[in-house]
């Protein structure tokens, strides 16, 4: 049970940071530094949660 709530929390950290990089695209000067912490955050979570469905 434990694992399965880590892998909710770790999408719904995925999904929030997709919308934070599409907020940050959508302003008239969108930091490109900050989307790049952003993406590369979220490909950390993915590779995670892959590493969660490879393990299963």
């Amino acid at each position: 049970m434990a694992v399965s709530a880590h892998l909710e929390t770790l999408h719904t950290k995925h999904m929030s940071l997709e919308e934070k990089i599409q907020a940050e695209l959508r302003s008239p000067m969108p930091d490109q530094l900050r989307v790049s912490q952003l993406k590369k955050e979220k490909l950390q979570i993915k590779d995670t949660i892959s590493q969660f469905a490879d393990a299963r």
